[in-house]
């Protein structure tokens, strides 16, 4: 049984834990020092204890200090640029990019396979698993200092998602994403799901308890009422989901809206936010909006201060310089010159 740890310790390396997400650590007192001891410590050297003490650098953030990084990109008149990630390579250069925000979640591991995003919502996998041995043994042990994000898939009805938040912050992410998403699934199905307890409400709970665990939150939400929903819950960036991703070899060709109505669409969303709080960044993703023009435009006439790019990022990057690479390569000469 787990041994409760005293409230007046807190671990050195996460000094603004609770007690309440000690008392389930089976070794609460491992690494532990009196939490009078940072109450004492001046303002600057408190934060010298964040993010990671072990490294001085890097995961894990707490929710304040992401948010922070986001409105400091704001505040230099840049966009915020978050991406998916499904493999240690793809985003070791998205950070050397200057991405914002990388985003982990199972569809990932699909599109590295060569497979549609939409896999990561069928039943080829453990989604949550898949996205804790991506964070774990590809992505984590390879960025620098950019925030890695947990794609949870919180309608799973054989986990505790409080304790599998618990894991989720002690592997070191800084936040949590809500993929698997049933934002996007709609019709007969999606009132199944509603009707038989694998609803977007279980999405919605799930953000309210990592902003109680200190989680930084950034959701999918595909109408204005989802938005202002986990806008309640404590969410801290929505992402107007407006479709899957168009372009390439296995982009969507005839289910998407167009850009017109993805703008509509996006708008709408952030404006169900906005009623609820004014606190929240608002971003865009999924259907005709592909390219940085595509993400520039949707700033330009919407609420949106940026971009959360999987497929038009990771997959699309890797379809089109692999394939001209090696058109490159195939085309040197094969025989000695004069020969």
């Amino acid at each position: 049984m787990p041994i409760a740890a005293p409230k007046e310790w807190v671990y050195p390396s996460y000094p603004r834990f609770t007690p309440t997400l000690l008392r389930y650590h089976p070794h609460p007192s491992t690494f532990a020092i009196p939490i009078v001891e940072i109450e004492r410590l001046p303002p600057s050297t408190k934060e010298t204890l964040m993010p990671n003490p072990w490294t001085g650098k890097g995961n894990p953030y707490t929710r304040q200090e992401v948010r922070d990084r986001l409105q400091d990109t704001l505040d230099a008149d840049k966009a915020i640029i978050a991406a998916g990630a499904g493999a240690g390579i793809s985003a070791k250069f998205i950070e050397r990019g200057g991405a914002d925000l990388l985003i982990i979640y199972n569809s990932g591991r699909f599109r590295m396979a060569g497979r549609g995003s939409t896999a990561g919502l069928m039943a080829y996998g453990d989604a949550n698993q898949i996205a804790m041995e991506i964070g774990e043994f590809e992505v984590l042990p390879v960025v620098e200092e950019i925030p890695v994000i947990c794609g949870v898939h919180a309608s799973d009805p054989r986990r505790r998602m409080w304790h599998w938040l618990l894991q989720v912050k002690d592997m070191g992410f800084s936040g949590v994403n809500n993929f698997p998403t049933h934002c996007i699934v709609d019709g007969h199905f999606r009132q199944v799901l509603e009707e038989t307890g694998m609803s977007f409400d279980a999405e919605v709970e799930m953000v309210g308890l990592a902003h109680k665990m200190d989680l930084f939150s950034v959701v999918y939400v595909a109408t204005p009422q989802e938005a202002a929903a986990m806008a309640q819950a404590g969410a801290d960036a929505i992402i107007a989901h407006v479709g899957t991703t168009i372009g390439g070899t296995i982009g969507v060709t005839g289910a998407v809206c167009s850009m017109d109505d993805a703008a509509a669409r996006c708008q709408a969303i952030f404006e169900g936010a906005a009623a609820v709080r004014d606190d929240v960044f608002f971003l865009a993703h999924g259907g005709p909006i592909n390219t940085p023009d595509d993400a520039a435009h949707i700033n330009r006439v919407t609420d949106a201060v940026g971009f959360v790019g999987a497929s038009s990022l990771e997959r699309m990057a890797i379809e089109e310089s692999l394939t001209e690479l090696t058109r490159q390569f195939k085309a040197i000469p094969v025989k000695r010159e004069g020969s």
